[in-house]
């Protein structure tokens, strides 16, 4: 089944360090579960479904996609090590080889924010979109986009703390 839609969730907001020390077991704060689950309420009011999650195996990402994937329930869920601090590349390959129609990635920054930076360059993107792109990635956004014919087209841009979808 080809990719018609990908949807890139960055993590919501982690505390600054685990017990443990180990950056892969920061757990969410309470406004990084808000969040979280406030973004796949938004994504799912909007009409975006999801076949497959693609789930980075780090504490702050599966709990994001608890949340978020309430909105959800229907979905698969794979988690999976690689997707940890995975580079654009990898991510892309992730969403590639998915065997789903619609799939979302829950992962990290810095890929995250520079695989839907380059999806929206290489294909087409709102001036708006492309502006808050710019801008960055914050903790629990979610960028959407549709493929057709292979090609790209940004169609949401998903920022927490109320702030309205561009």
């Amino acid at each position: 089944m080809p990719l018609e839609r990908l949807i890139l969730l960055r993590h919501g907001n982690a505390e600054r360090r685990a017990p443990s020390g180990e950056d892969f077991d920061r757990a969410l704060t309470e406004r990084g579960r808000r969040e979280s689950r406030e973004t796949g309420a938004r994504l799912a009011e909007a009409g975006f479904s999801v076949d497959l999650a693609l789930v980075s195996e780090a504490r702050r990402a599966r709990e994001t996609w608890e949340e978020a994937g309430l909105a959800y329930p229907g979905a698969v869920t794979e988690p999976r090590r690689s997707l940890y601090h995975a580079t654009p590349a990898d991510l892309w390959l992730a969403a590639e080889e998915a065997e789903a129609g619609a799939v979302i990635l829950v992962g990290h920054n810095p890929g995250m924010h520079a695989l839907a930076f380059d999806l929206a360059a290489r294909g087409k993107a709102d001036p708006a979109v492309a502006g808050a792109l710019n801008r960055g990635f914050p903790t629990a956004s979610a960028a959407v986009f549709r493929f057709e014919g292979g090609r790209p087209t940004c169609e949401a841009f998903v920022i927490p703390h109320g702030e309205e979808p561009v």
